[in-house]
């Protein structure tokens, strides 16, 4: 977003710069910022240009491979690779039939993980999710039966036709990256990656998400419908590539690599505060009655890590954290006076919040 002039723009990279010389994190929230919200004295490395310029490369070509399946929507796949690599989840909210499930099933193809779909109804159990103890007929053993949460990417599909409880059984797995039946704890794969999608909540037959259950998604955002042009190509009979055909982008071992890649993103003081501004500006709002968590703020520096990385940046700025604001934490927040809000009231008023706090320079 073009956010600054070019002078102001160049005098912040070289302040940056200067932090990445000396290696200086200049606050606690961004030495937090790390996966299960950890704080410690040890400071990984800062990245050097060309750790950066290669995590760029291969970031490129994941957005691009996916890209050829899911036409036109390069913003939506590359929240979604920064949702991943800052390892958190995405909630998909729109209406049927506009490539969400194409997506994950790209996502799933280009990262060389496994893909399971778990399409929600109001009579599916936990245990439908999980897995379940099952008796072996051919040993009479009693073993534990994984369910199909056991993937490395997952489709939650229609998540708010589940009830309460099988939405709170899943959020729980996601949360804790395991789940624990009779007492054993089995780890989920790693990666693990969940795409939940939601219909807008003024279809009938809904379970709304209550908002401690949205705080569990780092990024919320839509598909939407394709452009003009790429909607003539697919009616016109010019298919796209297929998700079968797409080659991996990753391995285990370079998966791993970017995810250690991300948390050495440098985070100067000028960008924390930033978001804590933005974070303490929506709990001050007389206009909503809940404002994002601490757990949201420390996802919030996750995402803008990953961000970074992803265009080829070993620090982050407050580009960063303008465009990754509306995703992280407009489903975070609870509109005062209003029970059932859309996706479009909450964003509406977000961004009344987010136009009132000052960009640093």
């Amino acid at each position: 977003m073009g956010l600054y002039h070019g002078a102001e723009r160049t005098g912040l990279c070289a302040t940056i710069t200067l932090g990445l010389a000396i290696g200086v994190i200049s606050s606690d929230l961004s030495r937090a910022a790390r996966p299960g919200g950890v704080s410690t004295d040890v400071r990984p490395a800062p990245l050097n240009q060309d750790e950066s310029r290669d995590a760029l490369s291969t970031f490129t070509e994941a957005v691009e491979r996916i890209g050829r399946v899911v036409r036109g929507k390069d913003e939506v796949i590359r929240l979604t690779l920064v949702a991943l690599f800052a390892r958190g989840h995405v909630l998909l909210e729109d209406v049927p039939g506009v490539g969400k499930t194409t997506l994950a099933r790209a996502l799933a193809q280009v990262v060389g993980g496994t893909f399971s779909r778990i399409q929600l109804t109001s009579d599916l159990l936990p245990a439908d999710i999980v897995g379940a103890p099952a008796l072996e007929r051919e040993t009479g053993a009693v073993r534990f039966r994984p369910g199909p949460i056991f993937a490395s990417v997952v489709l939650a599909d229609e998540l708010n036709r589940a009830t309460p409880r099988t939405q709170s059984g899943l959020l729980e797995a996601m949360a804790e990256r395991s789940v624990s039946v009779d007492g054993t704890t089995h780890a989920l794969p790693d990666p693990f990656f969940v795409i939940a999608t939601q219909n807008p909540v003024d279809h009938h037959g809904v379970y709304s998400l209550p908002q401690s259950q949205m705080d569990r998604f780092l990024i919320r955002t839509e598909v939407g419908y394709p452009d003009a042009r790429t909607e003539h190509d697919l009616l016109s009979g010019r298919r796209n590539a297929s998700v079968e055909s797409l080659a991996p982008v990753f391995d285990s071992a370079r998966l791993h690599d970017l995810f250690e890649r991300v948390e050495r993103v440098f985070v100067s003081g000028p960008v924390v505060d930033y978001v804590q501004a933005i974070v303490r500006a929506t709990r001050e709002a007389s206009s909503l009655s809940t404002g994002v968590s601490t757990r949201g703020a420390l996802a919030f520096v996750r995402a803008v890590r990953a961000r970074a990385l992803l265009e080829g940046r070993a620090f982050a700025s407050p580009d960063d954290v303008r465009v990754l604001a509306e995703p992280v934490c407009a489903h975070r927040i609870a509109l005062r006076g209003a029970d059932r809000p859309t996706r479009e009231e909450s964003i509406a008023v977000f961004r009344e919040v987010l136009d009132r706090v000052p960009v640093p320079l």
